[in-house]
């Protein structure tokens, strides 16, 4: 969450924005994120060519060439934001307008792309050079300040920030995701060099880049020095859908950002009928929305038959089933309702989770992770698409504190059971000798399947009441009327000074 001298710094930027009329929250949030990816684009640019002199790779980087526009041509490297943001406002509006934002919009060479298909429409709309020159000197400040803090994904809390400022929001259900919870869930799947990745509500990509990080960081060798599996890595791995072209922008811009040339981000309605993707997926991670305005008439029938009901929850586990190939995982969230909700349709999807596929795991969260922007109560639910059962016991975890405080503020503090879920769970073997007592526990199908599957951890989870003796109360009465006669005594004696 944006707190303290970065918020001013922020509030600060929009209101340069205000001021010089542009008053059109979309339209002030769109610009900031196109300015922050040419930033961006000019730090990515620096470090792989700090990596790939560290690993002896060839590099281009991209403003090593020339740009041509009509008869017109300027040196790549004027593009720059380290460059240009020391020109002066008449020639660093012109260079913006007239070559950076062209550049950015022709950055990616296939036209069909995701990056092509939501940047092809970028307008540049700063209208005069003193605006821009304030609002680069701002945005300089700002990632300054980013720099100082050293956080994980400020720029997401930006982005979320921004969000905030538009009454709008949340509307959908739209909720960003942190983006600690997000790794946390990638760290549970460890995804693999050869998988086939979906996010069917992708937002701003969060999930897509948290397993690209991972990637980075655990196959780097095993990917990067196949030539079949970088090519996999950018052309094929990653697919997102969402219904806000905006975030959909911010998600291209994002895995460009991050290294993936050309991820498949579309705009789709997943529930619908547009949505023709099948047995396809070997992962997905997601958050679908919890709320928000559905359309009954266009969702897909195969959804509709396997979970009559209108409730996007329910009807997005339906999908991630009918999209995984068999042998396909997921990990998503789910409000805490969809474990014991009661209605025919809560008790469909868990039935098919629990009879017709492998279900791995709840992990049961606390209330507070998705403050301040809801006070929902949710769950991380992981399974195995098998078609045909497969589910012995299912691991239940209780979430406690995930390293932030869990009232609005989500300041950091030292309790924090997430290392504590991602050693448990890889080695879920060990959870058959622990009591109900403890954080984590096994329940076997058949139990569950007794309780009319209902999947909520305390239904299952034992109290400990350890017996407390107290004095007889004759000790009692003995302790206070000591204590009232030393009040009386202090009394009598605060009367005599005051005489």
């Amino acid at each position: 969450m944006i707190t303290g001298e970065l918020k001013n710094k922020i509030d600060s930027l929009w209101e340069i924005f205000w001021t010089g009329g542009l008053t059109n929250p979309l339209d002030v949030i769109e610009q900031m994120t196109y300015l922050m990816f040419i930033h961006d684009l000019d730090d990515t640019d620096n470090l792989r060519s700090k990596e790939a002199s560290m690993l002896g790779l060839p590099y281009e980087s991209i403003f090593a060439k020339d740009l041509k526009i009509g008869e017109r041509k300027i040196d790549g490297s004027q593009l720059k934001w380290s460059v240009f943001h020391d020109f002066p406002a008449d020639k660093m509006y012109s260079l913006v307008q007239e070559w950076v934002f062209p550049f950015i919009k022709n950055l990616h060479g296939n036209k069909d792309s995701a990056y092509s298909k939501y940047m092809g429409d970028a307008i540049f709309k700063i209208p005069t050079p003193l605006m821009l020159d304030k609002i680069v000197t701002a945005m300089d400040d700002i990632y300054e300040q980013m720099a100082q803090l050293k956080s994980a994904d400020t720029k997401g809390d930006i982005y979320e920030y921004l969000l905030s400022k538009i009454s709008t929001a949340g509307v959908n259900g739209q909720f960003r995701t942190p983006r600690h919870i997000i790794r946390m869930m990638v760290d549970l799947m460890e995804p693999k060099a050869d998988e086939v990745i979906c996010d069917p509500a992708c937002g701003t990509s969060g999930f897509l880049v948290s397993v690209c990080d991972y990637l980075k960081e655990n196959r780097k060798q095993e990917i990067f020095f196949d030539k079949e599996k970088k090519d996999h890595y950018m052309n094929n791995m990653f697919h997102g859908y969402d219904m806000d072209r905006t975030m959909l922008r911010i998600g291209a811009m994002n895995m460009m950002t991050h290294g993936v040339d050309n991820p498949f981000i579309e705009y789709r309605d997943s529930l619908s009928d547009q949505n023709t993707d099948r047995d396809m997926y070997s992962l997905i991670l997601a958050n679908p929305p919890f709320k928000g305005s559905l359309d009954a008439d266009i969702v897909s029938p195969d959804l509709l038959r396997l979970c009559q009901t209108k409730k996007t929850e329910l009807l997005f586990l339906a999908l991630f089933i009918k999209m995984l190939k068999i042998g396909g995982r997921c990990a998503c969230i789910v409000p805490d309702g969809v474990l014991f909700g009661s209605s025919k349709a809560h008790k469909a999807i868990r039935k098919e989770l629990i009879e017709n596929n492998r279900l791995e795991a709840i992990i049961s969260m606390p209330s507070g992770v998705f403050k301040p922007y809801a006070g929902v109560s949710t769950a991380v639910l992981i399974f195995t698409k098998t078609g045909y059962s497969g589910t012995d016991n299912v691991w239940f975890y209780d979430m406690e504190a995930d390293g932030f405080s869990l009232d609005d503020k989500r300041s950091a503090v030292q309790e924090n059971d997430i290392p504590d879920i991602i050693s448990r769970f890889k080695n879920i073997k060990n959870a058959k000798e622990r009591k109900r007592t403890e954080k984590s526990f096994l329940v076997p199908k058949d139990e569950i399947v007794s309780n009319d599957y209902d999947l909520s951890i305390n239904k299952y989870k034992q109290t400990e009441y350890k017996p407390v003796e107290y004095p007889p109360t004759s000790e009692i009465m003995a302790e206070l009327r000591k204590i009232e006669s030393e009040i009386s005594a202090s009394m009598d004696e605060l009367e005599k000074l005051l005489k």
